[in-house]
C-alpha cells in the first residue's frame, strides 16, 4: 500500500510540473499579462515606412536543425497558414532586431520576412486585419507561419483561441524605393 501511495504521489507531481494549457490557448507561464492597457482593442496599426534593414537579423540562420534564409529586400510576399501569439513570457526580452519586445505593440515575429518590415495579417475566418511591424524571428513550431504580439492577436480576435488561420501580406511602402540588405 505504501509503495502504491508513493507511486501515485510521484505521478501527480510529474503531471503538475508539465506545461498545462489554460482555456486561453497559452501555457501557464505565458499569457496576456496582469494589467493589459485599457485601450487594447484600439491600439493603432503599425505605420509602414521605409527603414534600413538590420545588418545581422537578416542573415541566414538555423534553429532546431532547420535552416532559414530571410528575404534580402522588402518585396511583395504572401503566405497563408497558422498564426500564434506570444505574451508575457517574452515581454521585455530582446527581439532579433535588438529592440525590446512589447506585447502591447503591433508587432510580430516571422522566420524570413526582412527585419524591420511591415505586413498585413488577415484572420481568414473573421476577415479582420491588422498591420504589424516585423521585428523578431519565429515561430519555430512546425505548421505556424507568424507569431503575433498579444495586441495584434487581440485585435484579430485570436487571443483566446491561441492560434488561427491567417494570410500574411508584406507591405512595400508606396513612393519609396525597395529597401535592400547591403551585406
Amino acid at each position: 500500500m505504501k509503495k502504491l501511495s508513493v507511486a501515485a504521489l510521484l505521478l501527480i507531481a510529474a503531471c503538475s510540473s508539465a506545461p498545462q494549457k489554460r482555456s486561453g490557448g497559452y501555457y501557464k507561464d505565458d499569457g496576456p499579462g496582469d494589467r493589459p492597457p485599457p485601450n487594447l482593442a484600439s491600439i493603432p496599426d503599425a505605420q509602414p515606412r521605409s527603414e534600413p534593414l538590420h545588418k545581422y537579423a537578416n542573415r541566414p540562420y538555423e534553429v532546431f536543425g532547420k535552416k532559414y534564409v530571410p528575404l534580402g529586400a522588402v518585396q511583395p510576399f504572401t503566405q497563408r497558414g497558422v498564426a500564434s501569439w506570444y505574451g508575457r513570457r517574452f515581454h521585455g526580452q530582446k527581439t532579433a532586431s535588438g529592440e525590446t519586445y512589447d506585447m502591447y505593440a503591433m508587432s510580430a515575429a516571422h522566420p524570413t520576412l526582412p527585419i524591420p518590415s511591415y505586413a498585413r495579417v488577415t484572420h481568414v475566418a473573421s476577415r479582420r486585419s491588422v498591420v504589424v511591424r516585423i521585428n523578431d524571428r519565429g515561430p519555430f513550431h512546425s505548421g505556424r507561419i507568424i507569431d503575433l504580439s498579444f495586441a495584434a492577436a487581440h485585435r484579430l480576435g485570436i487571443d483566446k483561441a491561441g492560434s488561427a488561420e491567417v494570410i500574411v501580406e508584406s507591405i512595400v511602402p508606396s513612393g519609396v524605393r525597395r529597401a535592400q540588405l547591403g551585406l
